[in-house]
């Protein structure tokens, strides 16, 4: 979580749409006077009343149930995290709510009516103000907003819109640059788990950069990133041996990526991703974009690459790479992610039916040349594989997107049969990871956390895509 002031700018904003005794006198219109009583009564009352009617609440989180009466905002729950020492300015029934909050237990509907849920205009601002506030903390004078993730990204239509890098900073092998390509400068922070660090991992491996650029992976399953807020994330752990595979941060010391990311701006608020590519001299995140970084590591590295020879964009495929991203990109890449993340079935169907035409697109050219670019591998390959690799272990199940097998496209599941076993692909490729992370990262798919058996593919066994190299 991000500590910083809150501008004057923004206090003015909110001062000005609405004022502490507007707030007050709103609550208390939409509470009768049985209600107003001691907070401790007034919330042991109702938390007799709704703990036999409902399960507890995760993450303190209002029913969306109860947000979809007023349709004028987005109905985003709204988490209260108000510090003690300025919650006693707040009139009893705020405090009560709290306490409500910090129990797990649902708000009385007539508490999620003072939150903006009924037709006025002082309503409205009172939820927009409260759901601006994540944290006051008195003795700081600060406010903490909390960090992002992709749970967050769904839009009021159900349909998961992933938001872009922020970091988009350019190594080059100009050595004047402010960030030029030399050896030992840089760190890659991946997650074995995640699609778009691994194609950068792929990349540092089949040009050999290893040696050049160091990597770290964190651990595979998302936990809490601070005390003080509900975000999950991605962290580091204590020891080599927690999670074999990932390792501490050796350069910051820092428990979470979200920490790295406030190294490098202390007013980040959004979402805490991997991969990072870290300047650990100047300590500070360099690019956080996948696409960009596997382009540096392909064009501006060769002077101190193992494998200089290898281009995997090419000038002569440069228009074949960028058409056959763009059908990947949208629809398979981040398509089984708008399917696993839709909340209503109309963007989910949209999705599937997207991805599968993606695929079906794929395994037409796949029937006719080696790569999706001719008889070369590519930028474009890498950067399917990396989700062919987890479609039938992970997106089948935990994403929904079960209407083909990827072993039901022969030359699809050939071809990723065949990247895999390119030297150095495979040690990128770390099933148990990737397994854990999905099934045990996402509370609101799968909330048991458990994961499946199966399918356990062998991606060492015999292909057949050698014939279209003859």
């Amino acid at each position: 979580m991000v500590r910083s002031s809150l501008p004057s700018q923004r206090h003015a904003e909110l001062n000005s749409q609405v004022s502490e005794s507007a707030i007050r006198r709103e609550a208390h219109s939409h509470l009768p006077p049985s209600c107003c009583q001691a907070n401790a009564r007034h919330c042991a009352h109702h938390a007799k009343t709704y703990s036999t009617q409902q399960p507890p609440l995760q993450n303190h989180e209002i029913p969306r149930s109860h947000l979809r009466p007023f349709p004028t905002f987005r109905a985003t729950p709204v988490l209260l995290a108000t510090g003690a020492s300025h919650l006693a300015a707040f009139p009893p029934r705020f405090r009560a709510l709290q306490h409500c909050y910090n129990n797990k237990l649902p708000p009385p509907p007539l508490w999620v009516g003072m939150l903006g849920l009924v037709p006025s205009s002082s309503s409205y601002l009172l939820y927009r103000r409260l759901a601006a506030v994540r944290t006051f903390s008195a003795a700081a004078g600060s406010v903490n907003m909390a960090a992002r993730s992709a749970l967050d990204e769904v839009t009021d239509s159900g349909a998961f819109d992933r938001s872009p890098s922020t970091f988009r900073n350019f190594v080059s092998r100009d050595s004047s640059a402010r960030f030029p390509a030399v050896p030992g400068r840089y760190h890659l922070y991946v997650s074995y788990a995640c699609p778009w660090a691994s194609r950068c991992l792929a990349y540092l491996k089949l040009k050999g950069l290893d040696n050049a650029i160091s990597f770290t992976s964190v651990k595979p399953i998302f936990e809490r990133t601070r005390e003080t807020d509900d975000h999950l994330g991605w962290v580091f752990p204590a020891t080599g041996d927690e999670d074999p595979g990932a390792d501490p941060d050796p350069f910051n010391g820092v428990k979470t990526v979200r920490e790295l990311y406030e190294i490098a701006s202390t007013s980040y608020t959004g979402k805490p991703t991997v991969p990072v590519l870290w300047d650990k001299q100047l300590k500070t995140v360099v690019n956080n974009e996948s696409s960009e970084i596997i382009r540096m590591f392909n064009s501006e590295f060769n002077e101190i690459a193992e494998n200089p020879g290898l281009d995997l964009n090419p000038p002569h495929l440069q228009a074949s790479i960028d058409e056959v991203n763009d059908l990947v990109y949208d629809a398979i890449n981040n398509g089984v992610y708008k399917c696993g993340f839709a909340k209503k079935q109309e963007p989910y169907d949209e999705a599937v039916r997207n991805l599968y035409e993606a695929l079906d697109k794929c395994e037409e050219i796949l029937s006719k040349q080696r790569y999706m670019c001719g008889n070369q591998l590519t930028e474009a390959d890498i950067r399917l594989f990396v989700t062919l690799i987890r479609f039938d272990e992970v997106y089948a199940v935990h994403f929904k997107c079960n209407k083909k097998l990827l072993r039901e496209y022969p030359n699809l599941f050939n071809y990723t049969k065949d990247i895999y076993q390119i030297p150095g692909i495979s040690s990128t490729v770390n099933m148990e990871h990737i397994r854990k992370h999905y099934y045990g990262s996402h509370p609101s798919i799968n909330p048991y956390r458990i994961v499946p058996a199966g399918p356990n593919i062998d991606y060492n066994a015999t292909h057949d895509r050698e014939k279209y190299s003859l």
